[in-house]
């Protein structure tokens, strides 16, 4: 099939810069690059805006104030119709009903959603709906974990496809390990970095983290643990932290853009996630040849796999997850190992092969 008879209209609603938003301008990147029509909708003043107006890249901010918003509908659906886009990429459940709405008014639409969760369909009537409704013509399943949800929701098979996210697998090979990166944030010389990359929210379960952070700390007195992100519950997770005395040695750095420099850093990278779509975190981690200690969730055994690039124990366990740390604090050969096996296995989701798969989606969707 031709590039310009593929014409691809991208929602994402968020207001902040996490993974979903990552893999959506992966994704718009990559099919602007090869020549495709293709933009971006998304909410003015967010991160996405400015990446977009700094990377001049096609894009229409429209303000898109929740489900309900047919406004929001209206306006995307004439663009659409003005400018001959035959496709909306709908990556996040709000941005699934934005399309709905569009639909509505433009029904030669065809509607791709994307679920990156992999946790149950609310019950709420217009969540079944939305992802019940024939009205929508594939959904995009980031794991095949996601996919196993949506079917014990009663999805129909044929409406699911399984496309993994993926990273760009040479993104830090030029950032150089930085020697004075440690004494600049006052970390002694001979301390092992455990380090995550988590957003402050519930699902990230930084309790289980911390609780798993004061055994380890128990046994070790040469470790420093690092998490990079922000969220809603950033003064719960800080109160928490004090509470168990953990400050001196649980280090929180906010949100951060060049992550590389810390990834470098790393030692060892550490996922407490009680539900994970996929973890494309941990595909970063791997990137720079970190062992992975993680909880077997959701799509995570898709990313990791136990005593080879990582280990991986029973999600809100905190023993284990300590027990798992504590291996690759202590052995240093297993570390070498597991991060070694990582570079190679994290080939297989190189951004490329999701881009790929993408692309003959919407081909297949057209004929």
């Amino acid at each position: 099939m031709k590039t310009n008879s593929i014409k691809i209209l991208h929602i994402d609603t968020g207001k902040s810069w996490r993974g979903g938003q990552q893999q959506a301008i992966y994704l718009f990147n990559a099919l602007h690059e090869k020549g495709y029509k293709t933009a971006l909708v998304c909410n003015p003043q967010s991160p996405l805006e400015k990446y977009c107006q700094e990377n001049n890249l096609p894009l229409y901010p429209i303000s898109m104030k929740g489900e309900v918003d047919f406004v929001a509908g209206l306006k995307i659906a004439l663009i659409c119709k003005k400018r001959g886009y035959n496709i909306l990429h709908l990556h996040s459940s709000h941005a699934l009903a934005t399309g709905l709405w569009a639909k509505l008014f433009y029904p030669k639409l065809k509607l791709i959603a994307v679920r990156r969760v992999d946790f149950d369909i609310k019950k709420n009537w217009f969540s079944q709906y939305k992802y019940n409704t024939n009205k929508v013509d594939k959904i995009v399943c980031i794991s095949e974990a996601i996919k196993k949800v949506l079917l014990k929701n009663n999805i129909p098979d044929e409406k699911l496809i399984t496309i993994r996210s993926g990273i760009n697998i040479h993104k830090f090979e030029r950032v150089k390990f930085d020697e004075n990166f440690k004494s600049e944030l006052k970390i002694p010389e001979n301390h092992i970095i455990v380090g995550t990359i988590a957003a402050l929210t519930g699902h990230k379960d930084y309790p289980n983290l911390l609780k798993a952070a004061k055994i380890v700390l128990q046994k070790f007195a040469n470790v420093t643990f690092i998490a990079l992100g922000d969220g809603p519950q950033k003064e719960k997770i800080f109160r928490l932290t004090e509470a168990m005395k953990l400050q001196n040695n649980f280090v929180f750095m906010g949100f951060q853009k060049n992550i590389g420099l810390y990834l470098k850093m790393f030692n060892i990278f550490v996922s407490a996630s009680k539900l994970e779509g996929l973890g494309t975190s941990i595909l970063d981690a791997q990137a720079v040849g970190l062992p992975i200690a993680a909880c077997k969730t959701g799509g995570v055994p898709e990313a990791v796999k136990h005593n080879y690039n990582g280990l991986l124990v029973p999600p809100g366990d905190s023993v284990a997850l300590a027990e798992a740390i504590s291996t690759l604090v202590s052995d240093e050969k297993t570390r070498m190992k597991y991060g070694k096996n990582a570079l190679n296995f994290v080939k297989k989701f190189d951004i490329k092969n999701t881009v790929k798969k993408n692309i003959e989606l919407y081909e297949s969707m057209l004929n």
